[in-house]
């Protein structure tokens, strides 16, 4: 692909800038594309969550209809805590979905899944663990809570998750080198899975335990046409509001080794103090929600289509898909190339922004957040490249015709005429 592969205590060294894939860097002379990847996304600012309401979201919860009645009848039953017979219907309901042989342990959250899944491939002080350069900070604070260090690896270009080449040869060189990791956690990301059959090869080999963070793609399957979430030693789902599938918060966590199962239930009995599993009432949600999965995969999935049809012009791309993976598409996401289009990723988000449409760019690699300077990074520049020129758009099952409508409508004004809609702004 061009990438030359870095390993660096720090953030990554930026890749020279003939050394691109897909769209160019883009810039003017004296910007980002002189300065690198690593340097642009950087100096990007990447904004969370707007604190203003947005008349058209990135992603709400869209009920089936039936959460009431399942929700009435878990309170008819006496079980308003964290045990009762909607929980283990969930937990079953959802295991049943991943393939036989699975064990589901339902969680309040998913920070909680990613704990129990630490303490369960033991991981300690003066472990290190690996993560994808793009995980969410909370599951790398879940490893620094444990005393472990931290390793990074950026994604590949074929399926923008973590790169299982890097993953292999950097397990080779740590072999040799004596500092094998305690864990592996390679993330899915916005409703894609990661590719599991060579990190699970990989990590086998090694004897390094593996809990895929799945958090959005329940419903994707991977390229071996295995479900996603049921991979490695561990995976972890989340039912937050804004997944495709929701509980209104909580995690499971699915294995397929018995033994593995049962000392997690030891960790984390249903029914006892605490805040670790999740609660009756809100596994009544799941049951309703888990009834509409495949359903709401296909309409995700017609809202992507939908985009990339209407707004395929030069310098526009969409996260692709690799044969034989079917992603949830639960956040459709898009690249612009600045120097095609003369307006980048942040532009068209303030623009969206300011109509009250919500977007949100793709989350900044851990290795270039002032936090986590130092970390170990292995990678060819592609996590930074993405950071400077992915964007998420409103993906809900729910979005209207119309609502999208507006959105493509607004989008390909802006790109097709950007000084013209820079110029009614100001």
């Amino acid at each position: 692909m061009g990438y030359a592969t870095t390993i660096s205590g720090g953030p990554a060294a930026a890749p020279q800038a003939a050394a691109r894939p897909g769209p160019r860097a883009g810039g003017k002379p004296g910007g980002p594309r002189r300065r690198g990847r690593a340097a642009a996304a950087k100096a990007a600012f990447v904004p969370g969550p707007s604190a203003v309401p947005m008349r058209i979201p990135l992603s709400r919860p869209h009920l089936a209809g039936t959460e009431d009645a399942c929700v009435a009848e878990a309170l008819a039953s006496g079980h308003v805590g964290q045990a009762g017979p909607q929980l283990d219907a969930f937990e079953a309901a959802v295991a049943a979905r991943l393939g036989a042989g699975v064990h589901c342990i339902a969680l309040a959250s998913i920070t909680a899944a990613r704990h129990l899944a630490l303490r369960l491939a033991g991981v300690g002080a003066g472990d290190e663990v690996w993560l994808a350069a793009a995980s969410d900070v909370a599951c790398a604070r879940a490893v620094l809570d444990r005393g472990a260090r931290l390793r990074l690896f950026d994604g590949a270009p074929a399926g923008w998750t973590i790169d299982p080449a890097l993953v292999a040869a950097e397990l080779d060189a740590a072999a040799r080198a004596g500092r094998l990791p305690r864990a592996i956690l390679p993330a899915d990301l916005c409703g894609q899975s990661v590719d599991l059959a060579p990190l699970e090869a990989a990590a086998a080999f090694h004897g390094v335990a593996l809990v895929v963070d799945a958090a959005g793609s329940l419903g994707a399957t991977a390229g071996d046409g295995r479900c996603a979430g049921s991979g490695g030693d561990a995976s972890l789902i989340a039912f937050g509001g804004d997944n495709v599938v929701t509980t209104s918060g909580g995690a499971v966590l699915a294995t397929r080794s018995a033994e593995l199962a049962q000392r997690a239930q030891a960790l984390c009995p249903p029914g006892t103090a605490g805040d670790e599993r999740l609660s009756n009432v809100s596994a009544a949600i799941g049951l309703a929600q888990m009834a509409v999965l495949d359903l709401r995969v296909a309409q995700r999935r017609a809202v992507f289509d939908r985009y990339r049809a209407a707004l395929a012009r030069p310098g526009v791309g969409f996260m692709p898909e690799p044969a034989g993976f079917r992603s949830t598409r639960w956040l459709t996401a898009m690249t612009l190339d600045p120097a095609v289009l003369g307006v980048g990723p942040e532009d068209l988000r303030r623009m969206l922004h300011d109509h009250g449409i919500e977007a949100r760019r793709l989350r900044r690699p851990l290795h270039l957040q002032p936090a986590f300077e130092g970390v170990a990074h292995v990678g060819r520049g592609f996590d930074a490249w993405l950071c400077a020129h992915g964007l998420c758009l409103p993906s809900g099952s729910d979005l209207t015709p119309s609502e999208q409508g507006e959105v493509i409508d607004r989008i390909a004004c802006f790109l097709d005429a950007p000084r013209r809609w820079s110029a009614a702004a100001g």
